[in-house]
């Protein structure tokens, strides 16, 4: 025990844990050094999540031993892993968007003067940490009034208040620019030099590399490899997470766009500060990008083309005839459909079944003439969307939220193929998605631009909009800056035309 306590901060021996018709661990080990950054890395649905919420007393290990400084420690709740120096910053943000920063902060342990909440206590202790890690947020903000990259941050600031000895990160990049990115690396680096430690749960491969000194690979709920970062390549991690050789990470490209189906002219949002004057094509076969900063509205442009934001200048033609859309239900009738950004707050019905949740776009298609839903098409479909996705679960009747993050992506995906839209609308479709699968979305992608379809994606990965689009468009401020042949542009120049209006 004395080597455990010098040289690990935290042992996870034969960790096991089932759920009905799944064993999601199966005798997982993890072993964590003091100050340093530990990638844990597999596909959705590898138990990486399950791991971690059995380290932090959200689920209940059904066999294993957790050592914490070569103490046994067996967490039953979340604030009782808070109280022993272990936080978790969680992939799905969880905040009260109602109240502001500081109180999401400091919620549970407000700091008192007699009966009552010291405000300036509070304030001042939030904006000690803020200065700590470089966060320019005013601590009195209301929490829903940041972007999602702004609550990022403060769920880490978070963390850190507790005087955490352990920091779990659940795809803390997944919603960064490139300069947030490395703001969060310094925080890293700052933390590692305080001899915190960080579990980093990652699926992008060049953050591996920069930040962390060693990576623990899990797949199918067990255990598979641990490695220093230095003694492995990029090829080899993902081989061994998906079980496979993946050579190349995105598919050949086999569409051919052809004649132009949607044309947006000079739309400009009715409510500001939003789009404005954003002119574009769409052809039939073509996956155009969306690039741009955190804040260059490229979520409110494709909201405006959905009807989920009224417009106040300018027009959408499709197949050549203008049409105004008043409400989400009028662009699927037109053929639309949207997967949103937040998965957790816009994409899932978390109470329900993957049935529920697969079908709940169509659901007028699956009236009978005695106006009953008709249970053996609405099951067929539902049958459809998990094989054709390749959905991991143990059954059509499970609830979406016991997924991981990816399958329910891939639910969500499935859902809106079962309205055959022709212009599908995409909000960084990949974000906390495992190498595989991201693959496979591609694919998906790919293969309905080869039916005729259109897709316009969203993302804030370079070399996703790089490897897999036809042509990308450049929003800055709200404003088109450019669109690019992808096949000539360079990231310097999608990165120029990102600034141009700022």
């Amino acid at each position: 025990m004395a080597d455990q306590t010098s040289t690990y901060l935290l042992e996870m021996q034969n960790i096991s844990k089932s759920f009905p018709g799944v064993k999601a661990l199966d005798s997982v080990e993890l072993k964590i050094r003091k100050g340093s950054v530990h990638a844990l890395m597999g596909e959705n649905g590898a138990g990486k999540s399950t791991l971690m919420k059995c380290l932090f007393g959200i689920y209940h290990k059904d066999e294993g031993d957790i050592f914490l400084e070569g103490e046994q420690v067996n967490f039953t709740s979340s604030r009782e892993a808070l109280d022993n120096g272990v936080s978790m910053v969680h992939q799905e943000l969880n905040q009260v968007r109602s109240t502001r920063i500081m109180d999401n902060i400091w919620l549970g342990r407000f700091p008192k003067k007699g009966l009552f909440i010291d405000e300036e206590k509070m304030y001042q202790d939030t904006l000690k940490i803020f200065e700590e890690l470089d966060i320019k947020l005013d601590p009195r903000t209301k929490a829903g009034e940041l972007p999602v990259s702004e609550s990022q941050m403060v769920e880490i600031a978070k963390a850190v208040s507790y005087n955490s000895k352990l920091i779990v990160m659940d795809e803390p990049t997944s919603s960064l620019t490139e300069k947030e990115v490395s703001h969060l690396f310094k925080i890293i680096n700052a933390l590692k030099d305080r001899g915190v430690s960080v579990i980093y749960i990652s699926h992008k491969m060049e953050e591996i590399g920069k930040i962390c000194d060693e990576v623990t690979i899990m797949r199918d709920g067990k255990w598979i490899a641990t490695r220093r970062i230095d003694d492995i390549t990029t090829d080899e991690i993902i081989n061994l997470m998906v079980g496979r050789d993946l050579t190349h990470r995105f598919p050949p490209k086999s569409n051919h766009p052809s004649e132009v189906i949607l044309s947006v002219d000079n739309i400009t949002a009715q409510y500001q500060p939003s789009i404005k004057s954003v002119s574009f094509d769409l052809r039939k076969g073509e996956i155009l990008g969306v690039a741009g900063l955190v804040g260059s509205k490229r979520t409110d442009l494709l909201e405006a083309l959905f009807g989920d934001r009224q417009i106040g200048e300018g027009t959408i033609s499709l197949f050549g005839k203008a049409v105004k859309f008043k409400s989400p239900h009028d662009a699927i009738k037109n053929g639309f459909a949207l997967v949103t950004e937040e998965r957790r707050a816009t994409g899932i019905f978390p109470n329900q079944d993957i049935s529920f949740n697969a079908v709940i776009a169509n659901i007028d298609a699956y009236i009978s003439k005695t106006g009953l839903l008709d249970e053996s098409n609405i099951g067929r479909d539902t049958d459809w969307v998990i094989d054709s996705m390749s959905v991991k679960t143990p059954s059509k009747k499970t609830r979406i939220m016991s997924l991981s993050g990816g399958n329910q992506q891939k639910v969500i995906i499935g859902r809106w193929l079962l309205t055959e839209p022709d212009v599908l609308l995409m909000d960084e479709p990949t974000r906390g998605i495992d190498v595989g699968a991201k693959y496979d979305i591609y694919q998906l992608m790919i293969n309905l631009a080869d039916k005729g379809k259109a897709v316009v994606m969203v993302s804030s990965e370079m070399p996703e909009l790089l490897g897999i689009t036809d042509r990308i468009l450049v929003m800055s401020n709200g404003r088109l800056a450019g669109i690019v042949e992808t096949a000539t542009t360079t990231q310097e120049e999608i990165l120029r035309l990102s600034a141009k209006y700022l």
